[in-house]
C-alpha cells in the first residue's frame, strides 16, 4: 500500500483563506438590504422642482439611522459650489408645468427607465429604508443627480470645448460622442449631512452652463429660483431636504467617496463593479487551486486517487 505524501500547506491555506473570503462577499449588500426592507417613511411628497409647503417638519420626522457622512480634511482639488438651489426629480418623472421634459430618458440613455429598472416613485411611502424605491432592486445607482452641462452634442459627437472646459478631459477620454461627466461623481452638502451621488443627467433646465459647473460661477438658469443641481428622491431623503433647500456640491475623486448607501446598487456603480471584479478573481484563483490539489494528490495520494 502506498503511504500518502503530506499535503502541501500553502495551498490548503490559501484554498481556507480564499473560501473564506468567498463566503463573505455571497453576502450581498443588495439582498441584505432587500431582506431588511421594511415600513416606508412618513414624510410628505416633493415635487421635482420645489418641495411642498409643509415638507420640513414630515422629512425630519424620517426614521434614518444613517450617520452623516463627514466631509475630508485632506487636500482636494475640487472645491465647493456654495448655496445652490437644489430641486427634486427622478428616473421617469413625467412632463408637467414645472417639468418640459419626460425623464423616461437621460440626456445620455435613451431608454434610462428601463435601465433603471422601473419608475423611481418620489413618494416617500414607497420608498425603502436604504433609499431605494420599495417595489424593485435598481439596476442602477438611486443616488444621482443633474447639472447644467453636457459634454456630447450626440452619440457620435463631442462637444468641442468639452475638452478645454472639464478638468478631467484629457484623462478620462475615449471616443467621440462617449461622455466623461456621465457617472462622476460628486458630493452633495446640506447643514453637516454630506451624500455622495453620480451625475446621471442633465439641467435643470439648460445643458450648456460650463462656466458654473467648472469654473464655481452662479447658475445662469432663472427657474425656479435659479436652481443649479437635481437631485434623486435617494439624495433628498439621505440630506433630509427642507422647503426650498440651498446646498453646497462639488466633484469627487474615487478615493474620496466613504462607505454609504451610495456604494450598494447598480451596474454604473463604480464600486458595484469593483466587487463584482474581485469576486470574479477570487473564485477563479480558487477553482485554479483546487485543481493544483486534486493533481497533487493523484501524483502523490493512494492508490485509489492515483487511479483516477
Amino acid at each position: 500500500m502506498l503511504k500518502s505524501a503530506p499535503i502541501p500547506q500553502m495551498i490548503v491555506l490559501v484554498l481556507v483563506a480564499l473560501s473564506s473570503i468567498t463566503e463573505a462577499q455571497s453576502l450581498n449588500p443588495i439582498t441584505a438590504s432587500a431582506a431588511s426592507e421594511s415600513a416606508a417613511l412618513g414624510a410628505s411628497s416633493i415635487s421635482r422642482q420645489t418641495l411642498s409647503n409643509g415638507g420640513l417638519s414630515s422629512v425630519q420626522s424620517l426614521t434614518r439611522s444613517m450617520p452623516p457622512s463627514l466631509p475630508h480634511a485632506s487636500y482636494t482639488k475640487f472645491p465647493w459650489r456654495q448655496d445652490i438651489v437644489a430641486t427634486v426629480f427622478w428616473v421617469g418623472e413625467s412632463t408637467s408645468e414645472r417639468n418640459h421634459t419626460s425623464n423616461s430618458s437621460s440626456s445620455w440613455d435613451t431608454d434610462w427607465q428601463s435601465r433603471f429598472g422601473g419608475l423611481d416613485d418620489p413618494e416617500p411611502t414607497r420608498r425603502a429604508p436604504d433609499f431605494r424605491p420599495a417595489s424593485f432592486v435598481p439596476k442602477q445607482n438611486p443616488f444621482y443627480i443633474a447639472l447644467p452641462y453636457n459634454d456630447v452634442v450626440n452619440n457620435a459627437t463631442t462637444k468641442a470645448e468639452a475638452a478645454r472646459v472639464i478638468p478631467w478631459f484629457k484623462q478620462t477620454f475615449k471616443e467621440h460622442g462617449k461622455s466623461v461627466c456621465r457617472d462622476r461623481w460628486v458630493a452633495v452638502r446640506l447643514g453637516d449631512r454630506i451624500c455622495y451621488a453620480q451625475w446621471s443627467d442633465c439641467g435643470p433646465f439648460v445643458t450648456d452652463d460650463a462656466n458654473y459647473v467648472f469654473n464655481g460661477a452662479r447658475p445662469v438658469n432663472t427657474n425656479n429660483g435659479g436652481a443649479g443641481v437635481d437631485v434623486s428622491p435617494a439624495v433628498r431623503d439621505y440630506l433630509r431636504f427642507a422647503t426650498s433647500a440651498k446646498c453646497d456640491w462639488r466633484f469627487v475623486e474615487l478615493y474620496e467617496v466613504p462607505d454609504g448607501p451610495w456604494k450598494v446598487y447598480g451596474t454604473n456603480n463604480h464600486f458595484v463593479k469593483a466587487q463584482a471584479s474581485e469576486h470574479d478573481v477570487v473564485a477563479s484563483r480558487l477553482e485554479e487551486l483546487s485543481r493544483q490539489r486534486d493533481l497533487w494528490f493523484r501524483k502523490n495520494g493512494n492508490a485509489s486517487l492515483q487511479s483516477h
